[in-house]
């Protein structure tokens, strides 16, 4: 992969790499493997007992890549930090969208909200200048994916670097900053992808709470109460421009729920922020 760039801007300094620590479930892991092999060397008859602690370990870290909000396999944003204990982090996937996008803006300025949109990388390529209308208009593009591959969390960690660092390059090309954050495509991954973010300079980001906008059997108001129920500072919500759920008049779920969300935290007192504006770099 070309080292990061685009046209008059140094991003070279933008995403610095970042140093991978295992998680404590990925050095359990080894352990309980290293454990198992020696045990089996040591005690042939207590085989059974050794692979059934190395299946358990596997059966963690499925599960662990199967549950977008965990951070068993590492550091996982789910909620913004305590300095931002008046704000809320709004987000959307899976765009740009030329027939959503735009009007996901237009409401979004009417209430001087900010909001971060993780795109994909294929989507951005298709519509340079939607994502830097987007930039234009005050909010923060992040990296979705190159192409939002729905096997994404089987891929090896060579893959997933071309995958991620694709999105990361077609982003910086078109924006002139490189993405400061990664969203898995629907949060699903495994333990390589901790390392290439690391490689990368990106940090995982998930959410407090989503309203499974993206399902056409859920009406608008489920997917509305689902966002603002217990609504608070410090929250990350999760919406979609892209590939959004369609209510019974044919309207997308973003459209339709974001008015009433957005002034749900405007009486909550609270102001929608971009990521990258609250979040520290690593």
């Amino acid at each position: 992969m070309k080292p990061l760039s685009a046209p008059g801007v140094d991003l070279r300094d933008a995403a610095h790499s970042r140093p991978w620590r295992p998680s404590p479930l990925l050095y359990g892991t080894a352990a309980v493997h290293a454990a198992a092999a020696g045990a089996m060397l040591a005690y042939p008859p207590g085989m059974g007992v050794a692979l059934a602690g190395v299946a358990a370990t596997h059966a963690a870290m499925c599960f662990a890549g199967l549950w977008p909000r965990s951070n068993w396999l590492g550091p996982n944003l789910l909620r913004l930090p305590p300095s931002a204990h008046d704000c809320v982090g709004l987000t959307f996937d899976d765009g740009p969208n030329p027939e959503l996008t735009p009007r996901v803006l237009d409401m979004l300025d009417q209430h001087g909200a900010r909001a971060t949109f993780f795109c994909i990388g294929a989507r951005a390529a298709a519509h340079p200048a939607l994502v830097r209308e987007i930039i234009r208009r005050g909010h923060a593009v992040e990296n979705h994916s190159m192409y939002h591959r729905l096997h994404f969390s089987v891929f090896g960690p060579g893959r997933m670097l071309r995958d991620i660092g694709a999105a990361q390059q077609v982003l910086c090309d078109i924006t002139g900053q490189a993405p400061r954050f990664f969203r898995a495509p629907a949060g699903l991954r495994n333990p390589f992808l901790e390392p290439v973010l690391c490689k990368l300079g990106l940090q995982l980001a998930a959410w407090t709470r989503r309203g499974f906008d993206t399902r056409s059997d859920y009406d608008a108001a489920s997917v509305a109460r689902r966002l603002a129920r217990n609504l608070a500072g410090r929250d990350i919500l999760l919406l979609h421009d892209g590939d959004p759920g369609i209510d019974a008049a044919g309207n997308a779920h973003c459209t339709t729920v974001l008015p009433g969300l957005l002034a749900a935290i405007d009486q909550a007192g609270l102001r929608c922020v971009t990521l990258r504006a609250v979040v520290p770099p690593a």
